[in-house]
This record gives C-alpha cells, structure tokens and sequence, in this order.
C-alpha cells in the first residue's frame, strides 16, 4: 500500500510539471509587455478647481488641479514621449501672456502679485515634446486689497 501511494504521488508530480511543459509554444516564451501600448491609453482628463477663497482674499491665488490618465513630472524629449503609462507636464499661461511656463509637479499652481480684477489662468497638459493634449481654464477674479 505504502509502495502504492508513493507511485501515485511520483505520477501526479510528474503529469503536473511535464503536461505543462509540454503545453508550452513558441508563441508563450514571448509573454505580452507588462505596460499597454501608449497608442491604446486613455486620453488625458484635466480636472482644475476654482482658487482656494481665502488666500485669494489675501490676493493670493492657489490653483489645485488633477490630471487623470497622466503623470506630471520634470520629464522632457521624445524618448519620454514613448513612455507608458504617458509622461506629461503643464504649460500655464495667466492672461493671455506672451509667456507660458512648465509645471512639473502635482502640486497647486500659486501666483502671486495680480492686479485686483478678473483673471484667468490657461492649464494645458503637454507630453514630454511639448505637445499639447488637453486643456482647461480657470477664471477668478483678485479682490480689490482692504486698506
């Protein structure tokens, strides 16, 4: 009996690993990437909210923002462009400024010294080369300061 029991347990070992070896094709040794395609990504979201109200009593504005299907980072060049999940950072433009700067982090955009009166902030979510993929703007208006 005890001789018994140890053929079977030998067997069923051996039908484990070599059915599965032998299961195995040419096809299986080259497993998917563990990463989707960029191509099949979601697009980009950029959700942003109103200034927090009491800094900008004070005439301080604080933009928080969430981009979604995207990761903000001090990321740049085409290499970056390839990557998944998508690599991106913001470019923000406050009035219709001639100039626009890089905003690589997740934290809120703060500025600071505007002009009492209504304002608006334009975000853009742009891959590593600079390419433009969604966008949103935030208008607001300063307080005029209390004497």
């Amino acid at each position: 009996m005890f001789l018994a029991q140890e053929n079977l347990i030998a067997l069923a070992f051996a039908g484990f690993f070599g059915t599965a070896a032998c299961a195995q094709t040419p096809a299986d040794t080259n497993p998917p990437p563990a990463i989707l395609p960029l191509e099949s990504e979601t697009a980009p979201e950029l959700i942003a909210y109103p200034p927090l109200a009491e800094p900008l009593a004070r005439g301080v504005v604080i933009i928080q923002y969430r981009a979604a299907h995207a990761r903000i980072m001090p990321v740049f060049g085409k290499a970056a462009a390839d990557v998944s999940p998508r690599l991106s950072h913001l470019h923000v433009t406050v009035d219709d400024w001639k100039g626009t700067w890089a905003h690589t982090s997740e934290d809120p955009i703060i500025l600071v010294g505007l002009t009492p009166g209504p304002h608006k902030v334009l975000l853009e979510v742009a891959d590593p080369t600079h390419k433009i993929l969604t966008s949103t703007t935030v208008n607001f208006t300063v307080p005029p300061k209390k004497p």
